[in-house]
């Protein structure tokens, strides 16, 4: 049932806020032609995503050390019974972090969550950042204000 909630887009620093709050997300590259997803733990530094990996994995052989492959990164936080919360979205530039004081740093503050091997850095620039909150309607008429002058579901104007 879609009665009674929105989207309402969010703002880039709002956004970037939002995803430095939770701890993983899904990133989004090019896996032997073809789009790939994996899970994978995070952090924001300014408008860097910042993830770990294992240099066997697909991920780490797709983001060379010169490359700037772009990729997607997506996080969300969701309520799955009322379906309220939001999600942010970001496109740019992913590059591995070579060895150094800076990866050591990053190694430091992102513990991997499973077992193995996760040396390498993988740092994505947020060149592009939506974001979006799904919310409940506050009024009967769709609308968020009590004059009924907002805008109404999906945020097209009362007719």
């Amino acid at each position: 049932m879609t009665d009674g909630r929105r989207l309402q887009s969010i703002t880039r620093s709002e956004s970037l806020r939002l995803l430095g709050d939770v701890s993983m997300g899904r990133v989004v590259f090019t896996h032997r032609a073809l789009p790939a997803i994996r899970p994978v733990n995070h952090i924001v530094e300014g408008e860097q995503i910042i993830i770990r990996v294992d240099r066997e994995t697909a991920l780490a052989r797709a983001i060379g050390l010169d490359a700037r492959d772009v990729v997607a990164y997506e996080a969300d936080q969701i309520d799955p019974v009322d379906h309220l919360g939001w999600s942010v979205i970001v496109i740019g530039r992913a590059h591995l972090l070579g060895d150094g004081e800076e990866a050591a740093r990053y190694r430091q503050a992102l513990q991997p969550w499973v077992a193995g091997t996760f040396d390498d850095i993988i740092m994505i620039e947020a060149e592009m950042v939506e974001g979006f909150r799904l919310t409940r309607d506050l009024y009967p008429d769709g609308s968020q204000e009590p004059d009924g002058h907002g805008t109404g579901p999906a945020g097209l104007l009362p007719g």
